[in-house]
Order: C-alpha cells, then sequence, then structure tokens
C-alpha cells in the first residue's frame, strides 16, 4: 500500500518580545543616573547629596510600599517601623558595639528581616483595614519599646558620634554608595523580579488572587515574601537615612511621615508600576522643598491631590501616560512578535 501523502502546516515561527525601544533609552538613563549619584563627591556639594539621598530614600521607600500593596494588595501604614528598627540597629552597632558603621548598615537590615516574620505571622489573619491599622499599631509599639529601653537610651535619642572618625569626603563618598546600591537593590530589584517568573504571579496575583491560586500561584507564600523583602528594603533606606542624619530619636525613627510620603507617591504617581514611583517621588520632592514651608496647607494641599487622583485617576500620572503613549520605561510585559511581518 503506497503512502498517501499530506500536507504539514506549520506555525509561524515568532519571537517573544520582552524590550521596546522606550525601556532600552530609559534603561541607558537609569544606569547613567546610578553612576551619577556614586560619583556625587565629585561633581556635587555636600548639600546637594545629602538632597539627592533624601529622594533616592523616597523612592525607595515607595518602591517597597508600591510592591507590597500594588502587586501583593497589602496596604502597609507602618512601613516605618522597619526603617526605625533598622536605623537603631545601625546606631546601636556603630556607636555602641564599635562597628564600621558603613559595614552596620548592611548589618542592621538583619533586624528587620527577622521581625517581619513573627510579625507577617501575626497580621496576616487580618484583611483590608484591619491589616492596615495592624501595621501602624506595630510601628507605634516599636516607638514606645524604644522611648523606653535603656540600650537604646530611651526617649533621649542617640547620637553617631563615630562618624566624626571620618572625613567629609569619606562620609559623601559611603553615602553616595550606599545611595546608588539602594537604588540597585530596591528599584532594579523590583524590576528583575517583575521580568522573572516570579513577577508573572506577582501580576496575576494583584489582578485577581482567587484566579492567581486557582492556578497553582502560592498567594500566601509569595505575599509572605514580599512582606519580608518590603521590610529589609525600608530598613535599607531608614539606615541611610539617619547615618546621614547623625542623629534618631523614637519620634523620628517611627515618624508616621514616612507613609504618608509612600502612599502619596505611589497614588500621584501610579500603583503597580516602576515608572510611576518615579514620576511621583519627583513630585514630592519638588513639593516638598518648595512649598514645604507652609506647613499645614501644604500637607492639606498634598492630601487632596491624592483624593482628587483616587478618584478621577487611579491609574495616577503614569496611568494616563501610558494610555496615550504606549512607551513604558520598565517594560514588564511579554510581547510575541512575527518577525516576518
Amino acid at each position: 500500500m503506497s503512502a498517501i501523502p499530506y500536507a504539514v502546516s506549520e506555525a509561524p515561527d515568532v519571537l517573544v518580545q520582552r524590550q521596546t525601544s522606550s525601556g532600552r533609552i530609559a534603561m541607558t538613563l537609569a544606569v547613567l543616573g546610578v553612576v551619577a549619584v556614586a560619583a556625587m563627591p565629585w561633581w556635587a556639594s555636600t548639600g546637594t547629596i545629602r538632597s539627592i539621598l533624601i529622594l533616592c530614600c523616597y523612592i525607595a521607600v515607595a518602591q517597597m510600599w508600591n510592591l507590597l500593596a500594588g502587586y501583593a494588595g497589602l496596604v502597609s501604614v507602618g512601613q516605618q517601623a522597619f526603617m526605625g528598627a533598622a536605623g537603631y540597629a545601625l546606631f546601636v552597632l556603630a556607636q555602641t558595639f564599635g562597628i564600621n558603621p558603613f559595614l552596620a548598615v548592611f548589618l542592621s537590615l538583619l533586624v528587620p528581616a527577622v521581625l517581619a516574620v513573627p510579625i507577617y505571622l501575626l497580621l496576616h489573619r487580618l484583611d483590608g483595614p484591619y491589616f492596615s491599622i495592624g501595621t501602624w499599631v506595630v510601628a507605634e509599639v516599636f516607638r514606645l519599646v524604644c522611648s523606653n529601653l535603656p540600650l537604646v537610651n530611651a526617649g533621649a535619642g542617640m547620637s553617631l558620634r563615630v562618624m566624626k572618625d571620618y572625613s567629609a569626603f569619606e562620609r559623601n563618598l559611603a553615602m553616595s554608595l550606599l545611595c546608588a546600591g539602594m537604588l540597585l537593590l530596591t528599584v532594579g530589584g523590583s524590576y528583575w523580579l517583575l521580568r522573572s517568573r516570579y513577577g508573572l504571579a506577582l501580576i496575576a496575583m494583584r489582578d485577581n488572587p482567587v484566579a492567581a491560586a486557582s492556578q497553582g500561584v502560592n498567594v500566601a507564600k509569595l505575599r509572605f515574601l514580599i512582606y519580608v523583602a518590603s521590610a529589609v528594603g525600608c530598613g535599607l533606606a531608614g539606615a541611610i537615612y539617619f547615618m546621614a542624619q547623625l542623629r534618631i530619636t523614637p519620634g523620628s525613627a517611627f515618624d508616621p511621615m514616612w507613609a504618608n510620603v509612600a502612599i502619596f507617591i505611589v497614588m500621584v504617581g501610579g500603583i503597580g508600576s516602576i515608572e510611576g514611583v518615579l514620576i511621583g517621588a519627583l513630585i514630592f520632592f519638588i513639593a516638598d522643598r518648595y512649598f514645604g514651608e507652609y506647613g499645614a496647607t501644604y500637607f492639606v494641599v498634598l492630601g487632596v491631590m491624592t483624593l482628587l487622583v483616587a478618584l478621577y485617576a487611579r491609574t495616577g500620572i503614569w496611568g494616563l501616560i501610558s494610555k496615550r503613549w504606549d512607551a513604558p520605561w520598565f517594560p514588564i510585559r511579554r510581547k510575541l512578535v512575527d518577525p516576518n511581518r
């Protein structure tokens, strides 16, 4: 019996596009920006370095909150607990135990990492606003404990006097390198995570956690890991910020202002996007520098702006931009492209 010939239909070859022209341009600018931050002692004054350091802390804290709320669905108003914990750990390690302060920055991250585990196990059973309130209560407990703990000089606070052993150039160089590293870990690390297979799970969990769980995504584990990672990122920002301030007190260490700043930046810039964090942080930084002197009126205006964005532009400024121009700075989605077309 002779074989009957038959036609074989082949599927067209397609490519998975993970990068865009706008993304390549943004990546180049981001690398140049990080290099410029690391090289600040050679081109910026001490005042400029301190200002850029504060901006970097805003970006880091906001991106950690964005990762927590925008993807894991955990709205926290108490991330200052981890900033203060790492800040105090830095001061105790450097001032009390004599450890090199720049090494102590990284050692201090163990404190928020360890504290985040029992805190999450305690709070994860709470849902919605109850979880948010719980995080704020934890931050207040930390503040009260530090206000009465002799190891950290109680309510009088601590000063980082060991920094006088280093020259101004050495301090500026260390701060610049720490800021560059902080941006790489918080922003760069978030981008790497979102582009990995875990990023697909995070996006699915953000859109619909029930559907994501039904497709095999371990929602509980992912939320736990994101909470711990966010705590460590906020701790790094807190350690660097208070090292630059050279002093820490319970009131400044656990100031709810940091939660307000993170919420404003992410809501105005655009939740669930790295681009929105950068835009929101720049807006807040400029507004704080030029209008912060107006006190209560200034905060009322920021609050009203956040409310208006939440009501009429829920995707934030970046959401409005991306609807008009499809040019992401940090593309995380995969697109199928036919090379023959």
